[in-house]
């Protein structure tokens, strides 16, 4: 109708008379006084076929389907009203009327049945000259008999369309959409109801105690649901939960949408669903999951269907709807109510046709002539009809009465929106009592009276209305809003099968007050659900967010070698501390363990056993060299020189053995020591060897035999000392200035710390290699210029052969020392020993063992200097 009127093209403020788009309505309760107070319900929950054509009248056939809920909400309206009349303390003197009308629950009836109650029984309206009051618009509407309050509408939609189209003053007892809290858009809004604003975040405080990361949402395709749900994604965000699915139901189509629910829930691994809807939309929601046998989700209820009897109380839906956790609007007691309730009767009553109809449905009867009689002489819908369907009832006996009889208009138990209806009949009854009784009056001033009230004024009163509950509580508005709080309650099976309201905590404001202890889950016991999409990753792994995925949704991946979780749902694993390494599990860190080339592990035998191999066999040599000591090949190049040579490959052998075992501050010095003073005198001797054997060969030169005379076997024994005793020097000063020390390694990544000893002066081992390097490329070369000498048996050869691979080895241990991680730098040093220790035995004396014990034919002076 405002619509209409502002396409008109009409300037605010210009007095405007519109025409009533249809016939007044007469679908409802009427009872005059002095101050009407106008009631919007929902009072019939099957809408009407009515095709609206804006220029015509509509073609309009009355709503059908009684809700017994509903109607304990008007009788509540009405209880509050007559008690107001009967009170000598509140308006005393004014009587107050009531004009109670059905909107069916749909937006598009509203503006109608709004026009009846702002504009009167008149077929036209005036919208008088707007008023404002701090920048908030007052509209004034005049008819005949104009309501100065609406105590509705039934839902959020339907109280956004009387508060944005008609504006007029509106405290509604059960819209809850925080949208309505806005007084710019909605400046004579008020609500005895919190707002959904504190719901939400109550529903996200739930999701967060119990860790429901992973939840899937129902949600009604209008302000209330959608704000809703918004509020609750904005509260649970940074706590990590997502919402997997979203889906919007519409009354209008609500079988259609209740049906891709349904099958959205089924699908989805959200355990835990939250629903902002009404009560008959999860009615159809929960009517198609027991057909697909979905039994086993957790609903998180919102007030609009958290304490509904029809569905608990529903035999087809309770498997479905078991341990249903919600947030309901407070109980309360309304006191003489239930008296008031069970007193009710047509006869006494019988311009009332809602409880006519409940009459007739209930006892399947006609109250009779005589309350047909009493009917009020206007036309009424209500009325017609009720005496149509009676018609064919036999007239009832007279004795029919609410005492005893158990439905939803006689519940008392849940009286929590009955009761919010209570206290808005009584909040504007205050604001009324404050603004005819002129509590401030003074010469300036004037007092309105019953028939003249100025909806600003009222609103200035109401604003300001301040008073005490029959439950002693402090009743006042904050802005639109009251103090939110609410009751949590549980739907529970009792041992009967049946479900029943269980109290299990409380919501002040954000605070959350529960009684865990108290809850009966989905599942039948006291074990709350889990609703993740993935399992939370156990200690030891970290999350990995999977691509195009909801950051709910992850893989579990192990920690890496050295670093831990000790937390479930780790996003990162930590990284041990140098001392430490991780166990099996990646959960904790624990000290290294002590390793090193030890005596008893593999390798370490592995290597002895070769040393010792090693050891033997040169022995072996030596003792054939002793028993053939008179032959021409032993004695051939000075067998002294063979027998030294033969023990200082003994030694390199054994001293091999040195670096095996736990590494100490004396082993540490002696092992390097006998490393390089060993290999120094084997490399010496050999080289003196190579030079006697050029000698000999190059003595028909002139002075070859001044030099030979001057290089006889004590020169050659000095030469081999001089050189053992330099690397001997070496050795004192490194050994003394910096030595090598046991030290812990941590640069090899893993649960063992290698105790080795470490090189403190690079540059002392360098030199110790560097001399044994210098002797054995001399040595190489001398050997290589000797090969091709005139003789069978030609020493050179052999000592060219064992210095080539004494270098090759060495050249490669370098590069292997440098890599090899912890104890195996120190089994590469053993190896190097050992293979150039077996390549001067092999090389050198090989040959000559072979001629000695199975060529003894060629172990001749003939043999051996022929050509």
């Amino acid at each position: 109708m405002g619509l209409m009127c502002r396409q008109l093209g009409l300037s605010v403020g210009q007095a405007v008379t519109c025409s009533r788009m249809g016939t007044p309505s007469h679908q409802g309760l009427f009872q005059d006084g002095d101050v009407i107070i106008g009631g919007l319900f929902k009072l019939y929950y099957k809408s009407p076929t009515t095709y609206y054509n804006f220029t015509q009248q509509p073609h309009y056939k009355p709503c059908t389907g009684l809700d017994y809920v509903s109607l304990q909400y008007v009788y509540s309206m009405v209880f509050a009203l007559e008690e107001i009349n009967l009170s000598k303390r509140l308006l005393p003197g004014v009587k107050l009327g009531y004009h109670i009308f059905d909107s069916c629950g749909q937006p598009l009836y509203t503006p109608q049945t709004i026009l009846s109650l702002a504009g009167g029984d008149s077929a036209t309206c005036s919208f008088t000259e707007n008023s404002t009051e701090n920048g908030e618009e007052i509209k004034g509407v005049t008819g005949h008999h104009p309501v100065p309050f609406i105590i509705g509408g039934a839902s959020s939609v339907t109280a956004e369309v009387q508060s944005r189209v008609l504006g007029p003053l509106s405290i509604s007892y059960i819209s809850t959409c925080s949208c309505l809290s806005d007084r710019i858009q909605h400046p004579v809004f008020f609500r005895t109801i919190p707002s959904d604003f504190y719901q939400a975040r109550a529903f996200a405080q739930l999701v967060i105690q119990y860790k429901w990361i992973w939840v899937g949402a129902v949600v009604a395709n209008n302000n209330y649901g959608l704000s809703a749900i918004k509020i609750f994604q904005e509260a649970t965000q940074e706590a990590g939960v997502c919402v997997s699915f979203i889906e919007k139901v519409n009354s209008v189509k609500i079988v259609s949408d209740a049906k891709r629910a349904a099958l959205t829930i089924q699908a989805s691994t959200a355990r835990v669903i939250v629903v902002f809807a009404w009560y008959t939309d999860v009615r159809e929601v929960f009517l198609q999951l027991a057909k697909l046998n979905v039994t086993d989700r957790q609903f998180i209820a919102s007030e609009a269907w958290s304490t509904s009897g029809d569905l608990l109380q529903d035999l087809v839906t309770r498997k479905v709807a078991r341990g249903v956790i919600g947030v309901a609007i407070r109980n309360s007691t309304i006191p003489g109510f239930e008296t008031f309730l069970r007193s009710l009767n047509p006869v006494h009553r019988p311009f009332d046709g809602f409880l006519r109809e409940f009459w007739e449905t209930e006892f399947k009867c006609s109250p009779g002539a005589a309350a047909i009689a009493l009917l009020p002489s206007q036309p009424s819908t209500v009325s017609a009809s009720v005496s149509v369907q009676g018609a064919s009832l036999s007239p009832c006996s007279g004795t029919e009465t609410l005492e005893g009889l158990k439905n939803l208009l006689t519940d008392v138990s849940q009286l929590s929106v009955s009761y919010n209806v209570y206290l808005a009949v009584y909040a504007a009854a205050q604001a009324l009592h404050s603004l005819l009784s002129c509590p401030n009056r003074d010469s300036n001033s004037t007092c309105s009276s019953p028939k003249s009230i100025k909806p600003k004024e009222l609103l200035q009163h109401l604003n300001k209305v301040n008073f005490t509950t029959p439950q002693g509580e402090n009743f006042y508005f904050q802005g639109a809003d009251i103090p939110a709080k609410y009751d949590l309650v549980n739907w529970q099976t009792t041992p009967e099968g049946t479900q029943k309201l269980v109290l299990i905590g409380r919501v002040d404001g954000f605070d959350i007050h529960l009684n865990k202890s108290a809850i009966q889950w989905s599942t039948g016991t006291n074990q709350a659900p889990t609703s993740v999409c993935t399992e939370s990753c156990s200690p030891g792994t970290r999350k990995t967010i999977r691509k195009g995925e909801p950051v709910c949704c992850f893989d579990c991946i192990p920690c890496a070698d050295g670093e831990f979780s000790n937390e479930t749902g780790s996003l990162q694993c930590e990284s041990c501390p140098l001392e430490f390494w991780s166990n099996t599990n990646r959960t904790a860190c624990v000290p290294r363990q002590l390793d090193f080339l030890s005596f008893n592990e593999t390798l370490g035998i592995t290597l002895i056993t070769a040393a010792l191999v090693g050891a033997t066999v040169t022995t072996i040599v030596f003792v054939v060299f002793i028993c053939y000591h008179q032959t021409p090949v032993v004695r051939a190049n000075n067998s002294e020189l063979s027998f030294l040579l033969l023990v200082s490959l003994k030694l390199c052998f054994l001293c091999s053995l040195v670096f095996i075992g736990r590494p100490s501050v004396w082993s540490c010095r002696f092992q390097q020591a006998a490393f390089g003073i060993s290999f120094v005198l084997c490399v010496s001797c050999l080289q003196v060897k190579t030079i006697v054997v050029l000698a000999a060969f190059r003595s028909a030169r002139p002075g070859a035999k001044a030099f030979i005379k001057w290089f006889g076997p004590s020169q050659q024994r000095g030469s081999v000392c001089f050189l053992t005793c330099v690397q001997i020097i070496i050795c004192t000063f490194w050994l003394s200035l910096n030595p090598p020390v046991p030290k812990h390694d941590y640069g090899f990544l893993g649960s063992k710390v290698t105790l080795q000893c470490a090189m403190a002066s690079v540059v002392g081992f360098s030199l110790v290699l560097g001399y044994i390097g210098l002797l054995a490329c001399t040595c190489l070369l001398l050997a290589f210029l000797a090969r091709k000498l005139p003789d069978n048996f030609n020493e050179a050869k052999l000592i060219t052969f064992s210095m080539l691979i004494f270098c090759a080895v060495w050249v490669a241990f370098v590069p292997a020392y440098v890599t090899s991680p912890g104890k195996y730098s120190v089994a590469v040093e053993i190896f190097a020993i050992l293979a150039s220790g077996y390549g001067l035995l092999v090389c050198v004396f090989a040959p000559k063992c072979f001629i000695i014990l199975f060529r003894p034919e060629r172990n001749t002076k003939k043999h051996l200097m022929a050509r």
